[in-house]
């Protein structure tokens, strides 16, 4: 079993920045697959990046250029900066590895973007 936690979420201006920080239990963390989904009221969940062993990363379009997810083995993290933040980036975001054919996932943490 893998424990997620996720933490970093907060209220921001359109324009702003916000990192958002997740750490997984377990020794195989560097074998896990790490990713950030995002969920909106009334809306569908979505991958927003995710980031394989070895540092691979990838992104959703919304995102893009934008966001950059980056992984820290040594003490079991993953992070997500958040640039040039926008209104419809307010979600929920969740965290979630990959291991063993199993996704585990945190409880979230919530953003809003709002002036």
């Amino acid at each position: 079993q893998v424990q997620i936690k996720e933490l970093g979420g907060a209220v921001v201006r359109p324009g702003g920045s916000l990192r958002l920080s997740c750490t997984a239990t377990g020794k195989d963390f560097k074998d896990y697959k790490m990713s950030w989904y995002r969920q909106a009221p009334g809306k569908q969940r979505e991958l927003v990046a995710e980031i394989r062993r070895g540092g691979g990363a990838s992104y959703s379009i919304p995102v893009h250029n934008r966001f950059t997810i980056s992984r820290h083995d040594t003490n079991n993290t993953v992070h997500l900066q958040m640039t040039d933040l926008k209104p419809e980036d307010t979600a929920v975001y969740l965290c979630t590895a990959r291991w063993s054919s199993t996704n585990f996932w945190g409880q979230g943490t919530q953003v809003t973007v709002s002036s």
